[in-house]
């Protein structure tokens, strides 16, 4: 069974795409920041939290995201090293739903799910929260397998979907403006102790 999050587009891109960033700073590490660009217009979008977003929700657009990337850019960062923990990546997204709801509390909570804990509570975890209409920031790190997962080694994705087939849990996920399908078994299990995780949203 496939279960996949109504989701949106930016001039036929699935999602918005780290790749469209001019500066070079962000263009190299802000795949946090789009991370949280995604997840904001997403809320925007469908689930009415519209000071999440400062454009027009109706007319998503390249130039438009490139500038809200500018915006979320000084709340979550690209650092030495990336953002490479949870910790720094809710700090900085409750910050920034603070500031655009002038101080009048956020109107998600957002918690971490550590990569740590076991590929069977991950995959109960992304059917819960996708079941819900959340979508879920993942954050991997170093992987055994390089070849296969170069393009998401130390790299925040946003899991918008999942299927359940006999070999286990694949996710679909959106970054660099595509929509891509992974067994999370083989994802979650990186061979290395340094661990990424994932981000819980749930209403406030």
């Amino acid at each position: 069974m496939e279960k996949i999050l109504d989701y949106f587009t930016i001039d036929d891109a699935f999602g918005g795409n780290q790749e469209w960033f001019t500066n070079v700073v962000m263009y190299i590490g802000g795949c946090g920041a789009a991370t949280a660009c995604d997840s904001c217009i997403y809320f925007a979008k469908y689930m009415g939290m519209e000071k999440l977003y400062p454009y027009d929700i109706c007319n998503l657009n390249k130039d438009d995201y490139k500038k809200f990337s500018q915006i979320m850019k000084p709340y979550i960062r690209p650092r030495v090293g990336g953002v490479k923990k949870l910790e720094w990546y809710m700090e900085g997204l409750r910050k920034y739903m603070e500031d655009v709801n002038a101080g009048k509390g956020i109107p998600l909570k957002i918690k971490g799910f550590v990569g740590s804990r076991s590929y069977e509570e991950s995959a109960c975890m992304i059917k819960s929260q996708i079941d819900a209409g959340m979508p879920v920031p993942y954050l991997m790190l170093k992987h055994k397998n390089e070849e296969a997962y170069k393009d998401f080694i130390w790299h925040w994705f946003l899991v918008v979907g999942y299927e359940e087939t006999k070999e286990g849990m694949k996710i679909i996920v959106a970054t660099y403006g595509e929509k891509s399908a992974l067994p999370l078994k083989e994802l979650w299990d990186t061979g290395y102790e340094e661990k990424g995780g994932m981000i819980i949203y749930s209403l406030n």
